[in-house]
């Protein structure tokens, strides 16, 4: 027979099992909806700008320090 601190133990541990696996659903889907979206409008930002620069165009010198 369970006694009442062993049901305490229980749903306690239930209790804390349901926060931690609800801060992971809730950071999975915030990376799929906030972070991977960034992501893909930045890497799509920087592709065009790549693509704008004349091919023919060489790169500045750079200044050597020695």
């Amino acid at each position: 027979m369970v006694t009442t601190a062993g049901w305490l133990y229980l749903g306690a541990g239930t209790l804390l099992f349901f926060f931690w696996a609800y801060g992971i659903v809730s950071f999975a889907l915030d990376v799929k909806n906030v972070y991977v979206p960034a992501v893909r409008g930045w890497r799509a930002a920087s592709d065009e700008q790549e693509s704008d620069r004349d091919p023919t165009e060489e790169p500045a010198p750079t200044e050597q320090l020695y």
